[in-house]
């Protein structure tokens, strides 16, 4: 199983967002050139993430984009959720519809599947920004300084 770029890309851009946590709003254009990602997509990602209640926009010359709640309480989970939809590993075993199967009752490995789902998800759902924000800062790699003005 592999995430897309959609999960993969809007972590980073969350995750960078979450180190400027508290400051001003921080431009697509910084957070994409910080995080080596095309900006155009970013737009398509913060749209997705905006809709869903993780990030806000703020409009103007001094606007950008902020984290809606702290880094605590968003887990890696909610994003991976947003924007690559419910973790199954197979369809027969998606968070949102268990009862797509018609051999549910009786298929042996649907348990190995749903055992994958749930591990991947007390993974993605037992790390939060925060927790990526002290390891990168235990690590030394702490973000760096916006530009001036944001």
């Amino acid at each position: 199983m592999r995430l897309s770029t959609r999960g993969h890309y809007g972590l980073k851009a969350v995750f960078d967002l979450a180190q400027h946590y508290g400051a001003k709003p921080i431009s697509l254009k910084s957070v994409a050139e910080r995080q080596h990602l095309s900006e155009n997509y970013l737009e398509q990602l913060m749209a997705m993430l905006r809709k869903a209640g993780l990030v806000k926009s703020v409009r103007g010359a001094q606007g950008g984009y902020i984290l809606a709640r702290e880094p605590g309480l968003i887990k890696v989970g909610d994003i991976v959720r947003v924007l690559e939809g419910p973790i199954a590993p197979v369809y027969c075993v998606s968070e949102e519809d268990q009862g797509c199967c018609d051999e549910a009752d009786y298929c042996i490995t649907r348990t190995v599947w749903a055992r994958v789902r749930d591990g991947i998800a007390a993974v993605l759902d037992g790390i939060s920004l925060a927790d990526l924000c002290s390891e990168a800062e235990e690590a030394g790699m702490c973000c760096k300084e916006a530009p001036k003005g944001e």
